[in-house]
């Protein structure tokens, strides 16, 4: 019989450590998360800011070189920086390769004429300021999903809560998933739970979140969890590389995203920006493959999610008066 703990996946640099009497205290199952995607595992990939079809093909040209799978696929700028045409070819590319393709709403705080987002405080966020700007972001959503988009990113609760509710009575398909945005993310158990029964069906949490509070989080709610393991500069620019086995045993089910620190923004995205965006789309990947390959020198490389798997699992929701 195999020792299980020949088997178990290891830490950083821990057969050298333990060598030299410096081994880490061991780990606490009690920590791990008992939850999986439904279908089977317990991490997926994303690769974020895919700007638009040519970003796009480079993601795709590139996760074919080095082998990288993905399962989703994000973009920033919002559906409205896209025509039909680059909607359509963005749902037709993915679709064949069955990638989630995931398009913010908006239009959103940041680029209104509200001040309140430039202050040192930071105001309103990313929220949609007053009911034209929710009836933009459910514009949107109508218009992404009838080209086939099959998931949408939400940056406001009250937004949230109104797609939850066009899903519920049709207005939307069925199986769209609602995605919460790494810029409104909750750092705790409870704010967590409250964006589930909103109909977050995955949810962006900080990537300065430790490792005891996603297992706190896991506690109280088995929603898919979404973390940069590479955080842009806006977000932190935390690079938890080295930490992707243990963020996955904590987190599950978990989102990988593979982020870019020390990189310009480039949202909203135009022609202005390609080559800094196509750059930058290509370079998200190659962070991929370095940390899959840490998974796979640590033995944690398993468990990943098949390819094509999409769904979230079962909610808890708040209940839709009639």
């Amino acid at each position: 019989m195999t020792d299980a703990s020949a088997t178990a996946p290891r830490r950083p640099g821990e057969p050298a450590l333990t060598a030299l009497g410096l081994s880490a205290p061991a780990l606490d199952p009690a920590d791990a998360s008992p939850h999986t995607f439904p279908g089977g595992g317990r991490w997926r990939t994303e690769v974020p800011s895919c700007e638009g079809p040519e970003a796009l093909a480079v993601v795709l040209k590139e996760a074919s070189r080095l082998d990288v799978p993905i399962h989703r696929i994000s973009q920033g700028s919002g559906v409205w920086m896209l025509t039909d045409a680059e909607i359509t070819e963005m749902v037709d590319a993915t679709a064949e390769r069955d990638i989630e393709l995931c398009l913010f709403t908006g239009p959103r705080g940041t680029w209104d004429i509200g001040g309140s987002t430039r202050t040192d405080s930071g105001g309103a966020g990313l929220r949609a300021r007053g009911h034209d700007a929710v009836a933009g972001c459910v514009e949107d959503a109508v218009r992404a999903t009838e080209l086939g988009v099959t998931c949408l990113l939400v940056a406001d609760e009250g937004v949230l809560w109104t797609l939850h509710r066009a899903r519920a009575a049709g207005l939307l398909p069925a199986d769209t998933t609602l995605k919460l945005s790494a810029l409104v993310g909750p750092v705790n158990p409870a704010s967590f739970a409250v964006y589930e029964r909103l109909g977050a069906d995955s949810i962006n949490v900080p990537s300065d979140l430790t490792l005891d509070h996603l297992s706190e989080i896991r506690r109280v709610s088995a929603t898919p969890m979404d973390m940069y393991i590479e955080a842009p500069d806006d977000l932190g620019g935390y690079v938890r590389m080295y930490e992707v086995a243990e963020l996955i045993r904590r987190g599950a089910p978990l989102y990988l995203k593979f982020g870019l620190a020390k990189a310009p923004g480039i949202y909203p995205y135009g022609h202005h920006m390609r080559e800094l965006t196509l750059a930058t789309a290509k370079e998200r990947v190659r962070r991929g493959r370095l940390a899959l390959d840490l998974l796979a020198r640590h033995g944690a490389d398993g468990d990943m999610a098949p390819i094509g798997s999409r769904l979230p699992g079962a909610q808890s929701r708040f209940e839709i008066s009639s």
